[in-house]
């Protein structure tokens, strides 16, 4: 390839800065993000250079040989080392993909998950009049049901207006914000006096003694309230199976999901408390990832 020309350095490691290739750049980006321990170096690196170049990924398999900007580069370089970092890739990105649809996301919200797509397919399913989104983080489920059911109304709640913010920034975006009212509250608290058809919720489901367990990605960098529940993981779906049914109309559904090994002990914590037809839904992996269930 020739001249390179000058080198910066990142975490140590040497990265040119002028006169590089697209090839050469993502090759020497997936090295430094599988050094750091990222589970997927080179997507990572083709997206973060895709986006910055305002390209998708195609372009860059079809342009290999493309020498970047070094104004790009600097801005490259930066990204890279909060992957490094561990920083997930959506708050890099400020943007992530669910249900087919582009959602806004910062450190005041959940990366939004493929296997919460379970929820919203459950949901919809049911067609209903009215829907209350408990936790709403980032709005990516009320959005999504909004989205696909044109008649629907939606209230969504949660307990950070910063993520709030974000939701309704989301249903702007998305143009269902006349049919979603987002109020700021803890769980069920912000609807009394209201009831709907249906009651969805992806609650924190993961006990504080897990938390080593899990990826830098998450236990540093995703907002805690959203994921810890102590040392009792039910303890938010033992209270929303206990409280929801005084939200629900006759014959309304209460659908919550679930995290690894915990859908048995949801569908009976539902059966408890005269919740029927009580059905676990699982994901693509065949995990069960959704527990739902009827109100008399």
């Amino acid at each position: 390839m020739g001249d390179f020309g000058q080198c910066s350095t990142i975490f140590g490691q040497t990265i040119m800065s002028t006169g590089i290739s697209i090839v050469h750049l993502i090759a020497q980006g997936a090295q430094l993000l599988q050094q750091a321990g990222v589970d997927t170096p080179r997507l990572d690196a083709e997206l973060l250079l895709a986006d910055l170049l305002g390209v998708g990924r195609a372009y860059l398999y079809a342009h290999p040989e493309e020498e970047v900007d070094a104004s790009i580069l600097q801005e490259w370089q930066k990204r890279l080392e909060r992957r490094m970092r561990r920083e997930p890739l959506a708050y890099i990105l400020g943007k992530a993909e669910f249900y087919g649809l582009e959602f806004t996301v910062t450190p005041d919200v959940l990366v939004p998950r493929p296997e919460t797509e379970v929820l919203v397919e459950a949901v919809l399913a049911r067609q209903p009049a009215t829907v209350a989104d408990i936790g709403t983080g980032s709005g990516c489920i009320a959005i999504a049901v909004a989205a696909n059911l044109p008649q629907v109304q939606v209230w969504a709640t949660d307990i950070s207006e910063a993520a709030l913010r974000v939701a309704r920034e989301n249903a702007e975006r998305h143009g269902v914000a006349n049919r979603i009212r987002f109020l700021q509250g803890d769980l069920l608290q912000p609807l009394a006096g209201l009831r709907f058809s249906v009651i969805a919720s992806n609650p924190p489901y993961v006990a504080e003694s897990e938390r080593l367990s899990l990826q830098p990605e998450v236990r540093e960098w995703e907002p805690p309230h959203a994921l810890f529940t102590g040392e009792d993981p039910l303890q938010f779906h033992r209270h929303l199976a206990a409280e929801a049914h005084f939200h629900l109309h006759e014959g309304g559904w209460l659908m919550m999901e679930v995290g690894l090994g915990q859908a048995e002990a949801v569908a009976t914590l539902l059966e408890e408390a005269g919740y029927r037809q009580v059905r676990i839904l699982n994901d693509l992996t065949g995990i069960g990832r959704v527990v739902e269930g009827r109100y008399r």
